[in-house]
């Protein structure tokens, strides 16, 4: 391959950031040719820069990077989002993909697979990280798109974190957000779910695949 393939990454964390653009560039195939730290920012250097890939992180402070992959693909609808994550559970995976992204990677995973996965998807192709393609595989429910009962893609991952006995401030704290902001979640969570207590939040958890069983 001659020309470098162009990426945007996009985390809200300047030293992952730094990290992850030393590694790219490292490969020699590879060039960073623009930052950014929230979805706002996201959208307007993708604009901007049109890179071939975008390396989204879903925790972004406001707005989540699924939310951020969305709107870059109403910009352009062939776009390239590589959506890279802590989230190992598959339904986060699956939120990703059905707002169009090309491909999942969790930061398990090792540094080769990043790289293995932004030619894959500048190429035109697809690409789950082994650990995610797995657990999909094993959760066929999830898989096809069905049992979050209509939680966003942020009423997930605040479920996941009230399950794992995090308060509202720091959940609030961890994810860029008001704690007001936080406690509307955690209602509208509880109402999508038929839920009123913590014990009923932490098995709907379980069932949706965002903790694991005790």
């Amino acid at each position: 391959m001659n020309r470098q393939l162009t990426v945007l990454l996009v985390d809200d964390h300047p030293v992952v950031r730094e990290g992850y653009r030393r590694l790219l560039e490292d490969s020699g195939r590879i060039r960073v040719v623009a930052q950014a730290a929230t979805a706002d920012d996201a959208v307007q250097q993708f604009a901007r820069f049109k890179p071939d890939v975008v390396v989204m992180d879903i925790a972004l402070p406001g707005v989540s990077g699924i939310e951020a992959t969305r709107r870059i693909l109403a910009h352009k609808a062939d776009a390239h989002v590589l959506v890279f994550s802590m989230h190992e559970d598959s339904v986060f995976a699956r939120r990703a993909l059905d707002a169009g992204a090309a491909g999942y990677v969790t930061k398990a995973s090792a540094p080769r697979v990043l790289v293995e996965a932004i030619e894959a998807l500048a190429a035109g192709k697809q690409y789950l990280s082994p650990d995610v393609a797995q657990t999909l595989a094993l959760n066929p429910q999830i898989a096809s798109g069905v049992a979050h009962h209509g939680l966003s893609a942020r009423e997930l991952e605040i479920l996941g974190l009230l399950a794992q006995g995090y308060t509202l401030g720091d959940i609030a704290k961890q994810l860029g957000l008001n704690e007001k902001t936080v406690a509307n979640h955690q209602s509208g969570i509880k109402h999508k779910l038929g839920v009123e207590t913590a014990p009923q939040l932490f098995r709907a958890a379980m069932r949706l695949g965002l903790i694991s069983p005790m």
